[in-house]
C-alpha cells in the first residue's frame, strides 16, 4: 500500500493560482509564496497531498518548458520552492509535481541550438521528425513535429538515450533538491511504456513509496499503470460518468463504470485511480451540472468510490470556469482566500466533512467495491474490508425518497455524514433519504461515530509558516512609484506602519514591527492578537498590505484603527 491510500489531494495550477503574467517576462518574483496562506485552508479539508501543475521555467503556460531544473521566475526560485516543500512536509502535506516529458517549448536550450546550427547541432536527434528540406509554421529553416499540432510544443524523441538520461537526471534533481513525493505524467498516452519503466526504476530506487500517475483521457489504463510502469491513472471514465449520470438522472451509467472498473472481476482492481470532477483542462464541475443541487452528491461519490479524491483549487467553493475556443485561462484563475467569487460555503463545509470521513474509514481507503441497489435516481453501493463495511446511498431527486437494500447483517448502521444518526437493521432495510442527499453508513455495534468538532491546530501551522526560510525577498514593487503591489491585481497597496489594525473579518491586531529573514531578507510584518497577546504572527508584507473585494467594494485586508 502507498501513502496515496491515506490521501486527500489538492491540485493547483501555479501560474494561474499566483496571478503570474501569461507570458514570461523573466523578472524574478516570488508569487508562489502565497501558498503559505493556504496551508490552514488545505488542512481544514484534511488535504495531505498537493499536486502542482507545471512550475518550471517556461515561455507561457508551463507546458512549454525552457528549463527543467529551474523554478519559473514568475513563481520563485529553487531556494524558495525548496523551502515551500519543507514547510508543506512539516504540515503533513506531500508534494507531487507535473512531469512534462512529451514535449518542450521552442526556447528549450537544445531546440535553440538546432535553430542556430541546423544540421550541425548535436541535438538534432532530440526531436521528432526534423526535416531540413522544409520550413516550420514559425519560419524555421526546418520542420519538426509539434505535439497534437501545436508547434509551440516541440515533440521530444524519447527513444534517444541522451534525451531519456537528461529527463531522468532532472527527476533525480527534483527528488534530491525538493524532496518531492510523486509525479503526474502529462500526456502519458503519448509516451512510451519503456520510458515509464525506466522512470519507475529511478524514482522507486530513491523513494520506494514515490507515486507515479499518468494523465490518460482514454484507452485501457492498465497498459500504462501496472507493476512495471506507472502506479495509477487519471480516471476520466468516471469523471464523465459522475456528472452525466446526475445530469441525465441515470445512476446506471456511473454504476456500470464503477462495477466494470472495481467490482469483483473488475479491470482496475489493482489500480488506485486518481479521481477528480474537474481540473485545469476541463470546465469546472459547477458549469457541467444542469442542477447545482447535485454538487454535494457529486463530491460524496468521488470521496467514497475506490481511488484517491482530488480537489481542484477553488472548486471546493463551487466557483465557475469554462473553456473557450481560444483559451483555458478561465479554468486557472488567481484566487484570494478572502475574496473568492460567489463562494458556496455550504459545499466547502460538506467537503471538509467528506475529508474527515474518508480518512476515518478504512473501507473507503482500502476496501473492495460492490453495487448493491441501482435505480435511475437512487443508488447504493458497498465498500468493505475484512474488518469494516460501509454502505453509501444516494438520492438525486428533489424530493424525499425511500431506498431499500439488503444489509446482510443484524447490527447498527451509523450515518457518519449526517450527525452520526444510528439505524437498527436486520437484513433488508429501507432508508429515508432527503432530497439531493448522501448517506455514508458504517456497520457497527452502535458505538462508532466521527467527531467533526475536532479542531485543526492552526497555531502550529502559523508557527511553521513563520519559521519557514521560504518567505522571499522584498515586497513586489512598481519600479516607478515604489509602491507595494498586489500580486494578483498589480494594484498599489498602502504602506504599513506600527499600530492597531482591524482585519476585514473583524479581528483586531497590533503591528509591533517588521523583520527580515536572516537568509532570504523577505520583509515580514510582525503582529499580535489584541485579545490574546501571547499569539505572535509573521505575515509577508505584500499579504498584509493587499486589498480584497467584499460585496463589490475594494477594501484593505487590514485597516488602521484610529
Amino acid at each position: 500500500m502507498s501513502y496515496i491510500n491515506e490521501a486527500v489531494v489538492y491540485n493547483i495550477y501555479p501560474i494561474g493560482f499566483c496571478g503570474a503574467p501569461k507570458e514570461n517576462d523573466f523578472k524574478q518574483e516570488y508569487r508562489l509564496d502565497k501558498i503559505y496562506d493556504w496551508i490552514p485552508h488545505m488542512k481544514e479539508m484534511s488535504v495531505n497531498v498537493l499536486v502542482f501543475n507545471p512550475l518550471f521555467e517556461s515561455t507561457k503556460h508551463g507546458y512549454d518548458t525552457i528549463d527543467y531544473r529551474k523554478v519559473d521566475s514568475r513563481l520563485g526560485d529553487n531556494n524558495s520552492f525548496k523551502a515551500i516543500c519543507k514547510t508543506l512536509h512539516k504540515n503533513g502535506i506531500r508534494i507531487i509535481l507535473d512531469g512534462v516529458f512529451n514535449h518542450v517549448g521552442r526556447d528549450f536550450f537544445a531546440f535553440k541550438d538546432v535553430q542556430q546550427n541546423l544540421q550541425n547541432s548535436p541535438y538534432c536527434g532530440w526531436f521528432n521528425n526534423l526535416n531540413f528540406w522544409n520550413r516550420s509554421p514559425y519560419g524555421d529553416n526546418f520542420s519538426y513535429e509539434g505535439w497534437a499540432g501545436h508547434y509551440d510544443l516541440v515533440k521530444l524523441s524519447l527513444d534517444n538515450p541522451d534525451v531519456t538520461n537528461y529527463l531522468l537526471d532532472s527527476v533525480k534533481f527534483w527528488i534530491d533538491e525538493f524532496d518531492i513525493d510523486g509525479l503526474r505524467l502529462d500526456a502519458a498516452d503519448c509516451i512510451s511504456i519503456e520510458f515509464f519503466k525506466k522512470l519507475r526504476t529511478v524514482c522507486k530506487s530513491k523513494k520506494p513509496d514515490f507515486w507515479l500517475y499518468g494523465e490518460l483521457t482514454h484507452g485501457d489504463y492498465s497498459r500504462w499503470a501496472n507493476s512495471e510502469a506507472l502506479d495509477s491513472a487519471t480516471n476520466y471514465e468516471c469523471y464523465k460518468g459522475i456528472y452525466s449520470s446526475h445530469n441525465d438522472h441515470n445512476y446506471f451509467e456511473i454504476a456500470h463504470s464503477l462495477g466494470r472498473q472495481f467490482a469483483n472481476g473488475g479491470i482496475y482492481q489493482n489500480i488506485y485511480t486518481y479521481n477528480f470532477v474537474d481540473n485545469h483542462d476541463v470546465n469546472r464541475i459547477v458549469n457541467m451540472l444542469k442542477d447545482k443541487n447535485h454538487l454535494s452528491n457529486v463530491y460524496s461519490m468521488m470521496y467514497t468510490m475506490p481511488g484517491v479524491p482530488s480537489i481542484y483549487y477553488g472548486s471546493e467553493f463551487g466557483i465557475e470556469g469554462k473553456r473557450t475556443n481560444h483559451s483555458d485561462y478561465e479554468l486557472r484563475p488567481c484566487l484570494d482566500l478572502d475574496n473568492i467569487p460567489n463562494p458556496d460555503y455550504s459545499l466547502f463545509e460538506h467537503i471538509k466533512k467528506l475529508g474527515k470521513v474518508r480518512l476515518a474509514l478504512d473501507a473507503l481507503k482500502y476496501g473492495k467495491f460492490e453495487n448493491v441497489n441501482i435505480m435511475n435516481e437512487k443508488l447504493v453501493y458497498k465498500r468493505f474490508t475484512d474488518n469494516q463495511t460501509v454502505f453509501v446511498a444516494f438520492n438525486l431527486t428533489d424530493r424525499c425518497e425511500k431506498i431499500g437494500f439488503d444489509t446482510g447483517c443484524n447490527a447498527k448502521l451509523t450515518d457518519v455524514l449526517n450527525n452520526n444518526e444510528v439505524f437498527d437493521v436486520n437484513g433488508y432495510y429501507e432508508l429515508d433519504m432527503q432530497p439531493y442527499s448522501t448517506r455514508i453508513l458504517v456497520v457497527n455495534d452502535g458505538s462508532f461515530k466521527i467527531d467533526f468538532d475536532e479542531k485543526t491546530d492552526f497555531e502550529a501551522i502559523e508557527s511553521a509558516v513563520a519559521e519557514s526560510p521560504a518567505l522571499k525577498n522584498e515586497p513586489v514593487t512598481n519600479k516607478e512609484s515604489e509602491e507595494v503591489v498586489n500580486t494578483c491585481t498589480q494594484e498599489p497597496m498602502t504602506k504599513i506602519e506600527p499600530g492597531m489594525y482591524r482585519h476585514f473579518k473583524g479581528g483586531e491586531y497590533e503591528v509591533i514591527g517588521f523583520a527580515k529573514h536572516t537568509e532570504t531578507e523577505e520583509q515580514l510584518v510582525i503582529y499580535r492578537n489584541l485579545h490574546d497577546i501571547t499569539q505572535l504572527w509573521a505575515r509577508p508584507y505584500t499579504m498584509f498590505a493587499e486589498t480584497v473585494e467584499v460585496d463589490g467594494k475594494t477594501i484593505r485586508r487590514f485597516t488602521p484603527i484610529d
